[in-house]
């Protein structure tokens, strides 16, 4: 299973935050089509049906990053 770049995932979170901020304080449909861009791309890059899971798995990756950079196994953790 391939591993996701961490920079590209930390990019689409960043941007998938900023969105949600968007449009909380205001509705339009272009930052709503380009969030459910985002949210798909990051559920498709992390193996996942649901943002919410995609969100976890993707502090996972960072955190294993940060932690150990440029040696991860297949589903984000750190190689031991």
């Amino acid at each position: 299973m391939l591993v996701p770049d961490p920079k590209a995932v930390r990019k689409l979170l960043t941007r998938y935050a900023v969105l949600r901020v968007s449009q909380a304080e205001r509705h339009r449909p272009q930052a709503a089509d380009e969030l459910n861009d985002v949210v798909y791309t990051l559920c498709v890059m992390m193996g996942t049906t649901g943002i919410q899971q995609a969100i976890v798995k993707a502090d996972a990756l960072l955190a294993a990053a940060r932690s150990t950079p440029g040696r991860m196994v297949a589903d984000g953790r750190a190689a031991a």
